[in-house]
């Protein structure tokens, strides 16, 4: 007998954001395995199981109040646009809201979308944490919780059972993230297809945020990035970066920063692991030629990268996320 799907709650609060409050839904919902099974559950609860006025002119209906919670393997929080009435100006959370979370169990994964970390750090279950946020509520956000460690410039942030995004669409690559971590890249660019959406955005919140573009300095990054993502088997160094952006190396540097939110070396580092995994669940090649493949150098630096970000070896993990029908090589 299969397992159970793994249940994931969204709890809509007064003044829920309609577009994020149906992400979890929408992406989740469309995880599915080989035979067309069902990865997750989501239901969506309001405080008291009672209809909810969302951020637009209408209102939605539920079929369960908060005490749904206490059965859900993942909670999703969305943004309200009432939020300074549930979160007030000492960073306090209104009694009722922090009634309901009260059935969280222990062991509950826990998302939020947006200003939906506000309800999570108001909670007190992000202190000492990293979170992540609307880029322009960061500052708010920092300065009601200066316990939670704010980064502005990422799209999210994964810290094993509390992940937090940034606004709108940045709901969505968390809820990829999510599916990627928990049946590998296949089924979380499956389900991205499906949505038409990229299966993993570049970078961070940097290249969103409202700035002046300084004269002469339109041009971007974009065109080396794809071209370097098909170049990954070989060394790539920064001069012959920026030499193909046709930039000095200091202003590749700083565009390129701009426009992604990490430096081109660490961006590097993703692209290559991320090929890394791909591999691993597709093909039958050996950790060595996999680190050769994607320009890792060597299996044990493949080994050391994929446990400090999966927490597993590429044994583990190839085992977990083997695709159905591996192949001997692919073209990269």
């Amino acid at each position: 007998m299969s397992a159970p799907p793994h249940r994931v709650a969204v709890l809509a609060l007064p003044g829920v954001v309609p577009f994020e409050l149906a992400i979890p839904s929408r992406i989740f919902g469309g995880a599915v395995t080989a035979e067309d099974q069902k990865l997750y559950e989501v239901v969506t609860c309001t405080i008291d199981g009672q209809p909810v006025r969302t951020a637009e002119d209408y209102s939605i209906t539920v079929q369960h109040d908060a005490s749904v919670l206490a059965t859900a393997d993942t909670v999703v929080i969305p943004p309200t646009r009432l939020l300074h009435d549930i979160v007030n100006t000492d960073g306090l959370l209104d009694d009722d809201v922090l009634r309901a979370l009260k059935h969280l169990r222990p062991s509950t994964r826990l998302l939020a979308i947006c200003t939906g970390a506000f309800v999570l750090a108001a909670a007190g279950l992000l202190d000492g944490r990293p979170a992540a946020t609307h880029w322009a509520e960061a500052e708010e956000f920092q300065q009601l919780f200066p316990a939670v460690q704010v980064d502005p410039m990422v799209l999210y942030i994964d810290d094993g059972d509390v992940m937090t995004s940034a606004g709108v669409a940045a709901g969505i690559d968390l809820c990829l993230h999510v599916i990627r971590q928990d049946h590998g890249s296949a089924v979380a660019s499956s389900v991205a297809r499906a949505c038409v959406v990229p299966p993993r955005r570049d970078g961070g919140q940097a290249q969103y945020v409202r700035r002046p573009i300084p004269p002469g300095q339109d041009g971007g990054t974009a065109a080396t990035r794809a071209w370097a993502a098909e170049q990954l088997g070989r060394p790539l160094s920064l001069v012959e970066l920026a030499a193909h952006a046709r930039m000095s190396v200091r202003t590749f540097t700083r565009r390129f920063r701009a426009e992604t939110g990490v430096s081109p070396g660490t961006w590097l580092a993703m692209q290559r692991l991320d090929y890394a995994r791909q591999l691993l669940e597709d093909t039958d090649l050996t950790v060595d030629q996999i680190a050769d493949r994607t320009g890792l150098g060597s299996g044990t630096n493949l080994r050391q990268q994929l446990r400090e970000t999966a927490g597993v070896s590429p044994t583990t993990y190839r085992r977990t996320f083997r695709t159905s029908e591996p192949r001997t090589s692919m073209q990269g």
